[in-house]
């Protein structure tokens, strides 16, 4: 069974037991959070529930395992002929999630 989620402006394809890096939720580590935009889901029969936008009553669960920071990304502005040069570093907050369990109630 697997199912695509959407947080963060992004779609992710999880199953139970994968633990995935998103865009920071506002939990505590080691609390449950429950995503309930699901866009799929395909259960072990292979027969899959397409939402519209979301597939009503379906929701997965996972733990917030760690609020950690992504890798630095350099941003350099730069024109030519006028000296005109800027550098600026970037770390983006994350959450790693694992995923517990995939309830689809249709």
């Amino acid at each position: 069974m697997y199912a695509v989620i959407e947080t963060g402006g992004k779609q992710y394809r999880v199953v139970p037991g994968q633990e995935l890096l998103i865009e920071k939720l506002p939990v505590d580590e080691g609390h449950e959070y429950t995503f309930d935009r699901l866009l799929l889901v395909v259960d072990d029969n292979g027969q899959p529930m397409v939402g519209t936008p979301y597939v009503d009553g379906a929701h997965v669960v996972g733990t917030i395992v760690r609020q950690e920071r992504g890798e630095k990304i350099l941003v350099f502005k730069y024109k030519p002929k006028s000296n005109y040069r800027r550098r600026q570093g970037h770390r983006q907050y994350l959450t790693r999630v694992r995923i517990d369990q995939i309830n689809a109630m249709v």
